[in-house]
């Protein structure tokens, strides 16, 4: 087993990385194309634009090896920004297409209606299974910085949902299960959010 963190010039590694080196889960980060033959899962982090950042996953040729490898069933992960990126397509700063894993679009949160950007603790409400949240306490907090939500087409996709005046999908999923995507960062979410990354590095490659 190989955990992947995907280098594609948006966000911090490390803190993602030093979560999994903590955890005493077996990692690299993928640099280029030819590191996905070595992993048999896949992290992808992320902070800052949606436009900005499938520009850079497209440059490095990243596209047609994320889908590739979803195509063989493989766990992946997207953080944050990363699990924006699985959806259809985003609005930020323009609408592009996104990776397309996840059916749904990404757009930011209703104006006005809330504090832009949703910064700090927070917690996630259980609505579909998923192996993720195995041994997570429910009534637990977890770290979120973000302007952005995911709209899924299916409630289906839902793993969990978190209230911020509205209720958005704070976990979402593809059809597989093998796809999940969470918007706040388990990696700065202390003993739950470590439990999340852990639950990940286990699941069946």
């Amino acid at each position: 087993m190989m955990v992947g963190v995907l280098d594609y010039g948006m966000g911090n590694l490390s803190s993602v990385t030093n979560a999994l080196e903590y955890l005493g889960v077996e990692n690299c980060i993928i640099h280029n194309t030819g590191d996905f033959n070595i992993i048999s899962h896949l992290i992808i982090p992320g902070v800052g634009s949606f436009a900005k950042a499938m520009e850079n996953l497209n440059d490095r040729g990243f596209v047609d090896a994320i889908t590739s490898f979803n195509s063989k069933g493989l766990p992946i992960l997207g953080i944050c920004l990363g699990m924006q990126l699985l959806a259809e397509k985003g609005t930020e700063p323009y609408e592009c297409a996104g990776l397309g894993l996840i059916k749904g679009s990404v757009e930011i949160f209703p104006e006005n209606s809330v504090r832009v950007p949703h910064v700090g603790w927070n917690g996630i409400k259980l609505v579909n299974d998923h192996s993720i949240l195995e041994d997570v306490k429910q009534t637990a907090d977890f770290y979120f910085v973000h302007s952005y939500q995911f709209h899924v087409d299916s409630n289906s996709s839902i793993i969990s949902t978190t209230d911020y005046g509205f209720e958005f999908p704070s976990i979402v999923m593809n059809d597989r299960q093998n796809v999940v995507g969470i918007q706040f960062h388990p990696e700065k979410s202390q003993k739950q959010g470590l439990q999340i990354l852990t639950n990940f590095s286990k699941t069946n490659a």
